[in-house]
């Protein structure tokens, strides 16, 4: 049999925490500014949303066709990257590939280095923060300058972005304006947290940054097979910036992210809008294809990233995950992630679909209590996920398959041998009985609600999250079994009878809706008269 495909390496890039998820959630919940500021941002995206799908009378028709497209991608994934290369290859550009992130940030640094620059300007990227990519380049001395708002913002304060869409959710206006004095040089230090000054403080900031830098690396939302072509879509203008004015430009593009045709960007150019920023359609969308003498930059690199997606792919279930196209309209409508935001996922990709996408790529099992292990569990597999998705993968059935992949990896465990020892009280009557009864006594413990909220160890894991219902005074098996239980089936079988009979009796024959005489249509006589024999029934 082949070899498992590798999965990101252990230790590098953004895809694990330091912490299993119940604990950093825990931490994060004691935040109460930070969940003001996610249900805020979460409520206001998801109302647009729901505002300009409900426009759209063929919105579960383009749902469908973006479902379809994206697993026809999945199924022919290698060809599709071949061709894809050869397209861009044939523009003047160059396509190198990585296994890993390791493998990227080398070939990134590489690129820069060969320019003679030490400064990059970067577009919103979540492959390249997937690799740690400004880090890697950081300890190479080349200074990376993120040009998306809220990127710069969380760039800025030595954060982590913490939504897929708008990395600085967990931030406010007041924090923002603190983080802009302290940290731009040359900043009016009575700046004050007026949206509209604080663009305008970020954009004197980056534009001599866009005019000076002469290298940009960018991500890219789509790549088509067909033509050679990417595409990024942005709300900012930095992106056009990015892309058009450095005289070399570098894209890091998960291998996932190729189309088979240039008509499918239709599609997702209608899909991705609205699911994401609640928008008709992306202020700025840009598309390039290699390299035109005397119009943008002058060399082109795409690097299309692996870095665990082969391995995903392996998965006849979880491959459905490489489907996603980063709209983030799973966070806005999870529970689980509205209170407990975006760090506690320890990922560069968060929520439901990180709860998914992490453990794929960078695995759950490579080390002893591994963070990783605990993302398939930090869902109410509520369904709103997958309502939201605009591709229609499944989160909540594929988180369920991880916890079975966990489940199966983990050896023997308390709980194993806890379920083995319930299913062999439940499959035999006898035992299932006599437990039964064993269990009345701990009625004495119930409260007056008639549920248990403590259990002694080690079954205090079960009710440290949930109440146990108290046993009740008669199980149902003694209940039939006793002359009142016996009483009660004879009276409800007296009772169907006398309806039956009631029913048989009626001119109708018991049909509870109108007479349908066209059911007797092919015994009529061309005169419209009943056959004999029909009369006499």
């Amino acid at each position: 049999m082949p070899a498992v495909p590798p999965r990101s390496p252990y230790g590098t890039g953004n895809l694990r925490g330091d912490r299993a998820f119940p604990r950093a959630a825990r931490e994060e919940l004691g935040n109460e500014q930070l969940r003001r500021n996610l249900t805020r941002a979460t409520h206001t995206i998801r109302g647009k949303r729901l505002a300009v799908t409900g426009e759209l009378p063929d919105w579960e028709r383009l749902r469908e066709a973006g479902s379809a497209i994206k697993t026809d991608t999945m199924n022919r994934l290698p060809e599709l990257l071949e061709e894809l290369e050869r397209k861009v290859t044939e523009r003047g550009g160059t396509v190198h590939w990585a296994r890993d992130g390791v493998e990227a940030n080398e070939i990134v640094t590489r690129l820069v280095e060969a320019t003679g620059s030490d400064e990059v300007i970067k577009v919103k990227s979540m492959a390249t923060q997937e690799i740690g990519l400004n880090e890697h380049l950081e300890s190479r001395g080349i200074a990376a300058h993120e040009t998306d708002l809220a990127e710069l913002i969380v760039q800025l304060a030595g954060d982590k972005p913490s939504h897929i869409l708008v990395p600085a959710i967990h931030r406010n206006r007041e924090e923002i304006r603190d983080i802009f004095r302290n940290r731009i040089p040359g900043v009016d230090p009575g700046l004050d947290a007026v949206p509209a000054h604080l663009a305008a403080a970020a954009r004197a900031y980056l534009r001599e940054k866009f005019m000076t830098v002469p290298v940009a690396v960018s991500g890219a939302n789509f790549g088509i097979a067909e033509t050679g072509t990417l595409s990024v879509v942005e709300s900012e203008g930095n992106g056009r910036m990015c892309l058009t004015l450095p005289r070399t430009l570098i894209t890091v593009m998960g291998i996932e992210k190729v189309l088979p045709r240039y008509r499918d960007l239709e599609v997702f150019l209608q899909l991705l809008p609205r699911s994401s920023t609640g928008e008709r359609m992306n202020p700025y969308t840009s598309l390039w294809t290699g390299v035109t003498p005397g119009d943008g930059p002058e060399e082109f690199h795409l690097v299309l990233l692996d870095n665990g997606r082969t391995a995903a792919l392996a998965d006849r279930i979880g491959r459905e995950a490489l489907n996603c196209i980063r709209c983030s309209a799973c966070l806005n409508v999870c529970p689980v992630y509205e209170r407990t935001g975006g760090h506690a996922y320890g990922s560069t990709y968060p929520g439901p679909i990180g709860a998914v996408l992490t453990p794929q790529l960078a695995g759950m099992d490579a080390a002893k209590n591994d963070p990783n292990s605990s993302l398939p569990y930090a869902s109410s597999l509520c369904g709103a996920c997958f309502d939201a998705c605009p591709v229609k993968i499944d989160i909540p059935s594929l988180l369920v398959e991880l916890r079975h992949q966990h489940t199966e990896q983990a050896g023997t465990t308390a709980e194993k041998l806890a379920m083995k020892a319930a299913a062999a009280v439940m499959s035999r009557p006898g035992l299932f009985t006599a437990a039964q009864k064993a269990a009345a006594p701990a009625r004495l413990v119930a409260g007056r609600d008639k549920v248990i909220s403590r259990l002694p160890p080690p079954f205090d894991g079960w009710t440290d999250s949930r109440d146990l219902p108290a046993p009740p005074r008669r199980t149902f098996r003694s209940w039939m079994a006793s002359e009142e239980g016996t009483a009660a089936l004879r009276a409800a079988a007296e009772e169907g009878r006398r309806t039956r009979d009631a029913r048989a009796d009626r001119p109708d024959g018991g049909h509870d809706g109108p007479h349908d005489d066209s059911r007797h249509d092919d015994s009529r006589h061309d005169d419209g008269r009943h056959d004999d024999e029909e009369e006499e029934r």
